[in-house]
């Protein structure tokens, strides 16, 4: 499972890189991922500090920290 979450946080990463900013609720069908996995995923690259996360309403505005 630690494996795909390393995955899955890749496809995030390069999903931001082309996309900039996006919502949790346009990335989980950008990359096709089951929600699930992107959730901890996230949480992965949230906690090594590689993504700001911003709470947009309902959704969360996600941006690749430089």
């Amino acid at each position: 499972m630690i494996t795909e979450i390393g995955i899955v946080a890749g496809d995030i990463w390069h999903y931001l890189d082309e996309h900039k900013a996006s919502c949790l609720k346009d990335i989980i069908p950008g990359i096709g991922r089951e929600r699930n996995v992107v959730l901890m995923s996230l949480g992965w690259l949230a906690r090594e500090g590689h993504v700001i996360m911003e709470q947009e309403g309902d959704d969360y505005k996600i941006t690749l920290r430089f």
